[in-house]
């Protein structure tokens, strides 16, 4: 085996999340990574991740498809994240990704280091 895993757009399979909107799906990719962590979103229109503040670990956010925005620091900014996009955030940073558009948005997100400290979780930002 090559050791290394390939996850095309048309065989992901994407299951509900642990806890949070459930009318969001991720494609996990953590399991495959030894020194960080990854998921793949894909978040339907009026869908709402989790705000929260990594402690110790930075995120980087990467829009694949659709338009996603991005709720940022505290009180929170609304960061329009188009196809194509990149957005880091540093460590200590409120966020939560959210769908306001009418179609579909597929994020990757990156987590490093991958961190067993647990994510500040916060009360949702303002719609």
């Amino acid at each position: 085996m090559a050791g290394y895993r390939v996850f095309r757009r048309d065989e992901m399979e994407f299951s509900p999340p642990s806890r949070g909107d459930q009318t969001r799906r991720l494609q996990r990719l953590s399991p495959a990574l030894t020194t960080t962590r990854a998921n793949v979103w894909l978040m339907p229109p009026g869908s709402r991740g989790r705000r929260h503040r990594e402690a110790a670990q930075e995120e980087l956010f990467v829009a694949l498809e659709g338009r996603a925005m991005l709720l940022l620091g505290d009180p929170p900014e609304r960061v329009v994240v188009p196809a194509g996009s990149v957005v880091v955030v540093p460590a200590g940073t409120p966020v939560q990704l959210v769908n306001e558009g009418d179609e579909d948005s597929l994020v990757l997100v990156v987590g490093a280091p991958p961190s067993t400290e647990p994510a500040d979780y916060l009360p949702d930002a303002p719609a």
